[in-house]
């Protein structure tokens, strides 16, 4: 399997602004796996600065502590790569920017760093607006690390793009 396309990742980028844009809405980010793969993608589509507000990469759990307010407790409790972890990343970008609407991703990109329960492969991706909850799902990607990545960035978008009414 190839990892997703930049063209594709471009195409659903696009989408995203446009929807964005058309509510009036600013987007901010907090990567930890994707180490800034989501921002760059939407930093990508000129006029991005009129809905992409900034983005965390927050690779370390001090980071997502500090920069996102993520609990210690969450982080000894379930781990970064884990659904709490990532709402609360969410959670977090929106109370740390102007963003209305945010993404968190943490996974196991590989080769390495997989465990049994969290195998390489592994990606938890959380989504919040400012009226609702933030909520996640689970990812089980395969491939290589680039194509996991790929994989996470073009799902975040995804679930952006579905989350703007």
């Amino acid at each position: 399997m190839a990892r997703v396309s930049d063209d594709e990742l471009l195409q659903l980028a696009h989408i995203l602004g446009q929807k964005l844009h058309a509510k009036g809405w600013m987007l901010a980010t907090a990567e930890s796996c994707t180490g800034g793969w989501l921002a760059q993608v939407v930093t990508a589509i000129p006029g991005s600065s009129a809905w992409f507000d900034r983005g965390f990469i927050t690779y370390s759990n001090m980071a997502k502590q500090e920069m996102l307010g993520v609990r210690a407790v969450t982080l000894q409790a379930y781990g970064a790569v884990s659904e709490e972890t990532v709402r609360e990343m969410a959670a977090g970008v929106l109370e740390h920017s102007r963003g209305h609407i945010s993404a968190g991703i943490s996974g196991v990109a590989g080769p390495g760093g997989g465990t049994p329960k969290k195998p390489v492969g592994t990606v938890c991706i959380a989504w919040a607006t400012g009226d609702q909850a933030p909520f996640s799902t689970v990812c089980r990607l395969s491939g290589d690390r680039e194509e996991i990545r790929s994989r996470a960035v073009a799902a975040a978008l995804r679930g952006l793009i579905e989350l703007i009414p």
